[in-house]
């Protein structure tokens, strides 16, 4: 069934709010290029908001509203509602962590009158995709002392910029032979960060010259083993196309949905009958692994101090909450490529313009890691939308064969809880600057609010 482009069916006043909208994530994607800054971008609008620290409070009652910050890399919102918290809740829950290069723990070193960061990359990217552009460090350095350096250089008009260096053409004739996949190979993609030798200096100058710098900064070499260094796109979130519809930017998989997802939890007026949560978590691009992943403990324990709060101290309590809440795993869909089609069934892909995208399944060849929705929930998600007036589709991600990707749907289901995904579709998912539509952006933000209600 074809869906019609959201665009047409807009008001003067809906393409205002959308713009608005739009102006206002391009804004949370630059502020937020690590999944710690997206944190504590989050925090910095909840406290706006009136959101409590939960960690500050004894107690809870409806009408509340508390966040959860875990370790600086994921967060929960919660609006507190009227019924009891074991009748569950309705959550929206997506990922703030996005490919990219990282630093490696003992990474720097000179070869031939050039300083290096060693690297190793971080989920799904195709490597030679991040050679010879602009890039930026953000992330932190832990001290042995407890103090803690933030870094982000490469991001204001005066700062430097790093790259990682790719084979003139003219001598490239044995690496274009290569297929795609060891064009640039992993070990290949280590940063240069400088040039310059320290006088006096007669070995391996120029690092010492980088060490002297860092020295003046308070960092020793040692300091990298505790550090966590994320190499990025340089440059800011950019309107796209002639009519500004589109908006090229890194890290929309899967910000695109955490930030509307955000927002529909900050903005809910009054307070609602079944408690509202937004869960936005780490790691979901090495498959939700580890203590700020969605498929560690983190979640069912801040539910569990929940529960608490509100005088619910029973392990049934948190298992029937957890159980009856219901959930939108807000992430990214494939959007149809019409230069790629052939990767695509034309019937089942996700196209920008269109609206909100669901996903009954994810998971790869015969639906391995997915949850796969019921039925009567997808009926369900279907009236809420078009009572709301949501332009929305379904989709899946690819031809059956030739793979497809998983989300944190399953972390959440196996809690025995209705989930399914719905998300934006996006144009060169992974890449380092990815293209959506701000009609879906829009649209998804709409249809979370709707969700909530």
């Amino acid at each position: 069934m074809k869906r019609k482009n959201a665009w047409s069916s807009y008001t003067e006043a809906d393409i205002a709010a959308l713009e608005a909208f739009s102006a206002d994530y391009r804004a949370f994607l630059d502020a937020g290029k690590t999944e710690r800054e997206c944190v504590a971008e989050a925090v910095r609008l909840a406290e706006a908001r009136g959101f409590a620290d939960m960690n500050c409070v004894t107690a809870a009652k409806p009408g509340d509203r508390l966040y959860l910050n875990w370790m600086n890399k994921s967060i929960l919102l919660f609006a507190i509602g009227t019924e009891p918290i074991e009748s569950g809740m309705n959550i929206l829950g997506a990922h703030i962590d996005s490919p990219r290069i990282d630093v490696k723990q003992n990474p720097l070193y000179e070869e031939e009158d050039l300083a290096y960061l060693d690297t190793h990359y971080y989920g799904g990217i195709k490597k030679y995709q991040w050679v010879a552009r602009p890039l930026a460090l953000h992330g932190v350095i832990a001290k042995k002392d407890g103090s803690v350096v933030c870094v982000n250089i490469g991001e204001s008009e005066d700062d430097p910029v790093f790259c990682i260096s790719d084979l003139l053409p003219h001598l490239a004739q044995e690496q274009m032979k290569k297929d795609a996949a060891k064009v640039v190979e992993g070990e290949n993609l280590d940063l240069i960060i400088a040039g310059k030798p320290l006088g006096g200096e007669e070995k391996d100058a120029v690092k010492a010259n980088v060490l002297k710098l860092l020295e003046a900064k308070g960092i020793e070499e040692e300091d990298f083993i505790s550090a966590e260094l994320e190499i990025v796109p340089a440059g800011k979130a950019r309107d796209m196309g002639l009519d500004r519809s589109m908006i090229l930017a890194y890290g929309h998989d899967d910000r695109v949905c955490a930030y509307p997802s955000l927002r529909a939890v900050l903005d809910f007026e009054g307070t609602p009958e079944r408690t509202l949560c937004a869960v936005l978590t780490d790691k979901e691009e090495i498959g939700s692994v580890g203590a700020t992943g969605m498929d560690s403990m983190f979640f069912e324990n801040a539910m569990a101090e929940l529960c608490a709060l509100l005088g619910e101290r029973t392990e049934l309590s948190v298992r029937r909450c957890l159980r009856n809440s219901r959930m939108l795993s807000s992430d990214v869909s494939a959007g149809f490529d019409p230069l790629y089609a052939s990767a695509f069934e034309k019937k089942n892909a996700a196209y920008l313009g269109r609206g909100l995208c669901f996903n009954k399944y994810t998971g790869s060849r015969g639906k391995s890691g997915s949850s796969d929705a019921n039925a009567e929930y997808v009926a369900e998600i279907r009236r809420i939308m078009d009572d709301a007036g949501v332009a929305y589709q379904f989709a899946e991600l690819g031809k059956v064969d030739l793979g497809g990707g998983g989300t944190i749907a399953f972390c959440c289901a196996k809690y025995g809880m209705n989930v399914i995904d719905a998300g934006v579709a996006v144009l060169s998912m992974h890449a380092p600057f990815e293209v959506i539509n701000k009609a879906d952006l829009y649209e998804a933000y709409r249809g979370y609010c709707a969700f909530l209600k």
